[in-house]
């Protein structure tokens, strides 16, 4: 625009502007000429911020394709299918995934509805997910679609309502992705975990072998005692039955008085008569002990889809103690203070194997002290019961103790341990939604506090 000054002239230098006379319209005089100069320069302001307005206009815009290129990208990059509909179904945008599983192209379904690539009989649980309408509702279901090539494509579902700038409601977005491929890393997943659950009870197995392989030989003694008590006892037994054998014999051949008097002496059958009742207790009494060790033993080896019944902890602690202290030969003090009555409902062999791994562990530390202790404490807590493991050995460097219930770690040496013990002992206590710790007491020596919950 060019611009005007207060005076206009003529390529020869004369005034235009007081000269100008229009016919039927009076002259300029002073005043209107400055009422034309003040409009010609709000009309250079006004067209001065048009081209601002413009240049926002053309900045803005800019920006706009740029972010639009930017949403349109990472929808097509997205490998589910993704539809934006309206209100009424008719799609608005989908994405290059749902395009090759229909088959058309993207000019041909914009404005279609979504229920016409759907099969009639998913026709209202189409409906259903289109109804999300709550802000923050997302509705899931399974629709079958009507594929390229006159398949058919079930997809899990996911529909999420879209609202305007006023939070109003204006469509759904789906989301989609083919049922197989779900079904097919579901099934991977499920396979790993069942990998999983058969490696870890080959590792729970293995180390109940290698606990009871380290009892053998506190077992086979204390079984040599009884077994031992049995055996001479029958000899006895077999002793007197020759001896009475004889005794009848010759009563029955019609031996005289004095001769059978005699017999009856010489083969001291009064004190075989009364002997034969205490050796008979003390041979059933032998037997009921090599029973109970065998019963002991076959707790260890626990079948986990038994029932779980009430354990009466007092008393698996006691044969959990005798077997460990035989098993190790140890010279350490352990005594046991536990509360009466304290029930949990578990597989006794599983709560053994815990409580052996605990005392085992214990007696390892104090095993080259003098005057080694351990200490086994039971206590009613609340609707739960409080199992406390402590010994008087070096203790647990600080480093180690977040190490401890992990697999495979162990501070024995190489061929003294495999590292599964107090894995396995915290697994079955989480199994039981109970809860081990493990902390270094004031006086030295490790403590294990195991928490489980009371049979109800």
């Amino acid at each position: 625009m060019t611009k005007l000054t207060d005076t206009a002239e003529r390529p020869g230098g004369e005034d235009l502007i007081g000269k100008i006379s229009l016919p039927g319209v009076f002259a300029l005089d002073g005043s209107s000429e400055a009422m034309w100069v003040d409009v010609i320069h709000r009309m250079e302001e006004v067209y001065s911020e048009l081209l601002r307005n413009e240049t926002d206009l053309e900045r803005k815009n800019a920006e706009l394709e740029e972010a639009q290129t930017f949403i349109s990208s990472v929808v097509a990059s997205v490998s589910d299918i993704l539809i934006a509909c309206g209100s009424d179904g008719v799609i608005r945008k989908v994405n290059p995934a749902f395009l090759t599983l229909v088959g058309l192209e993207e000019a041909t379904v914009i404005g279609t509805r979504i229920f016409d690539y759907v099969v009639e009989t998913d026709r209202k649980e189409a409906e259903r997910l289109m109804s999300a309408g709550q802000e923050g509702r997302v509705l899931e279901g399974d629709l079958h679609f009507r594929a390229a090539a006159g398949r058919e494509e079930c997809l899990a579902m996911r529909c999420a309502a879209l609202f305007d700038g006023r939070r109003r409601r204006f469509g759904a977005v789906l989301t989609g992705r083919p049922i197989s491929e779900l079904r097919q890393a579901y099934q991977a997943l499920h396979q790993a975990h069942l990998d999983l659950q058969r490696a870890q009870r080959k590792l729970i197995e293995q180390e109940k072998m290698a606990s009871l392989g380290r009892l053998v030989a506190g077992v086979a003694h204390e079984l040599n005692n009884p077994i031992s008590f049995v055996y001479a006892n029958i000899y006895t037994l077999d002793r007197y039955r020759k001896n009475l054998v004889s005794y009848l014999n010759a009563v029955h051949e019609g031996a005289g008085d004095d001769q059978i008097a005699e017999l009856r002496k010489r083969l001291k059958i009064d004190a075989i008569l009364a002997d034969i009742a205490p050796l008979l207790e003390g041979t059933i009494e032998g037997a009921d002990r090599v029973s109970d060790i065998v019963k002991n033993l076959r707790r260890l080896s626990f079948s986990e889809t038994a029932e779980r019944r009430p354990v009466d902890l007092d008393r698996v602690l006691r044969n959990s103690a005798h077997l460990a202290t035989r098993a190790k030969n140890s010279r350490a003090s352990l005594t046991i203070d536990s509360d009466p009555d304290l029930f949990i409902d578990a597989h006794e062999g599983q709560i053994h194997q815990v409580v052996v791994n605990l005392i085992d562990n214990a007696l390892d530390a104090v095993a080259n002290r003098a005057d080694g202790k351990v200490h086994l404490s039971a206590r009613r807590r609340g609707k739960a019961v409080e199992l406390v493991v402590s010994d008087n050995g070096p203790g647990i460097a600080e480093a180690e103790m977040s190490k401890v219930f992990e697999p495979f770690f162990t501070t024995k040496d190489v061929g003294e341990g495999t590292g599964l013990g107090l894995w396995i002992s915290f697994t079955i206590v989480q199994d039981y939604d109970g809860e081990i710790t493990v902390n270094n007491n004031a006086d030295g020596g490790a403590e294990f506090h195991v928490i489980l919950p009371l049979s109800s």
